[in-house]
């Protein structure tokens, strides 16, 4: 594959398996998916949507409609909307769900693209309603979206592209709590993590257009819910370092690499991202430097990435958790003076909608009514040096210490959590277990 293109021209051998396996349709093959479309598709993938828009045009001005222009322009929508995190923009797009699937129920029935487009249009507003706290249409976005991919598979099951998102759908659905599984029955939605696991590896093997958004969505289904082994990060480095210019990529890259806790690792990507004002706006890449920072004890610099960050973005999310790091950015450096007034933001300031922020909000709460002591900087310096994988340092801080240093029950009990936490990571369970059954006896209601 030659580099700066994400797919190498697999145009001729689609084109190929299209007409030997589905229905003509004449000189006008709606459902044909051209080289123009398939490089705005790839301009897309890695963030580069304002070129991936002129393309369309490009392609507008030449050719009939084509069903997977409207995908194309979909995804452009997701992207922008997912990055961004502009309630207002997401008010001005939201209408262009329903206004593309019913130009999709213009096209003809008779084939597998006009199902797969539809699922995946659904699905694409399923994340975006999920980004804006619309949970119960995001729901049956997901439902109508299964049904369709569902449906396509039983009708042509050689039609790989179904997969990707039926694959994904499959282990999600599986991996749901088993006190919901009657929901999702009740639903008609059955999930299987083993064949949902194989269809995605059938799309990376046999799928030249979908491979590569394939082979993203395997690595997150392993890091988020499955299990991440030193195997997946191999493969999650070669697919960052392997397209330098994708900028998701290096996003995704970085974010698996901090939950992994893989500070060091996630700093190389972030630093090696793609720049340049052909990519996407993507403030939020500050914010996850500017956490990066602060794990390592670079508080000035990480200060620098957060107010960047605040002062560049759009959105409601993670306000107050940025200032929830700002706050500790002085705290941990003992200058209360400047400190405070980010701890009073906190509760001023943005939404408490995803969980980073009702953490800063209820760390806040705790802050003003003095539940958290000056013998907490110590916990959360570890605790911060533990999340960035810095764990001799994390080490380092809490080792010297014995219980008795914390006054009040909660920090006993916390200390002793970071510390099982430490052997474990370290692969030293019998030494963990000492610790964590102490946090547990500390932790117990009847102590307090």
């Amino acid at each position: 594959m030659k580099k700066g293109c994400l797919f190498a021209a697999p145009f001729a051998f689609l084109l190929c398996a299209f007409f030997l396996c589905f229905p003509s349709f004449g000189q006008s093959n709606p459902y044909q998916i051209t080289p123009i479309l398939q490089e705005a598709y790839a301009d897309v993938f890695k963030l580069k949507v304002s070129s991936a828009k002129l393309l369309l045009q490009k392609e507008k001005a030449s050719v009939s409609s084509k069903a997977f222009a409207l995908y194309v322009e979909d995804y452009a929508d997701m992207v922008t909307l997912l990055v961004s995190d502009e309630k207002r923009l997401f008010e001005q797009l939201v209408a262009n769900e329903d206004k593309r699937l019913e130009e999709l129920d213009d096209f003809p029935a008779n084939s597998p693209y006009q199902r797969l487009w539809q699922a995946e249009i659904r699905l694409h507003w399923a994340f975006i309603k999920l980004k804006f706290g619309k949970e119960v249409s995001a729901c049956w976005d997901i439902i109508k979206a299964y049904r369709l991919l569902e449906e396509n598979a039983k009708q042509y099951p050689d039609f790989i592209s179904t997969y990707k998102s039926l694959g994904l759908l499959h282990v999600m659905i599986g991996s749901a709590p088993q006190n919901y599984q009657w929901v999702t029955k009740l639903l008609g939605l059955r999930g299987n993590i083993p064949q949902g696991m194989r269809e995605i590896q059938t799309v990376i093997q046999k799928d030249k257009l979908f491979a590569p958004e394939a082979k993203l969505i395997e690595l997150l289904l392993h890091a988020y819910i499955l299990s991440y082994s030193e195997a997946e990060n191999a493969r999650l480095l070669t697919l960052a370092e392997g397209e330098k210019d994708n900028l998701l990529l290096h996003f995704f890259g970085t974010t698996v690499s901090m939950k992994d806790g893989r500070g060091e690792q996630a700093l190389r990507i972030l630093n090696q991202r793609p720049l340049g004002a052909g990519y996407l706006a993507f403030p939020f890449l500050e914010y996850l430097k500017g956490e990066l920072l602060l794990q390592k004890g670079q508080y000035d610099e990480a200060r620098n990435h957060l107010k960047t960050f605040l002062g560049q973005y759009k959105g409601q999310n993670y306000r107050k958790d940025t200032y929830l790091k700002l706050f500790l950015s002085h705290w941990l450096e003992n200058d209360e003076t400047l400190a405070g007034p980010y701890l009073e933001r906190v509760l001023s300031g943005g939404t408490a909608y995803v969980e980073a922020d009702k953490f800063a909000e209820k760390f806040a709460q705790s802050f003003k009514k003095k539940e958290i002591s000056a013998q907490q900087k110590t916990l959360m310096r570890a605790r911060l040096a533990f999340d960035g994988g810095y764990l001799p340092e994390a080490m380092t801080m809490l080792k010297p210490l014995q219980e008795n240093a914390f006054p009040s029950l909660r920090d006993k009990a916390e200390f002793q959590y970071r510390m099982g936490r430490l052997f474990q990571r370290q692969n030293r369970s019998d030494s963990a277990i000492g610790h964590y059954e102490r946090a547990i006896a500390l932790s117990d209601p009847a102590s307090f």
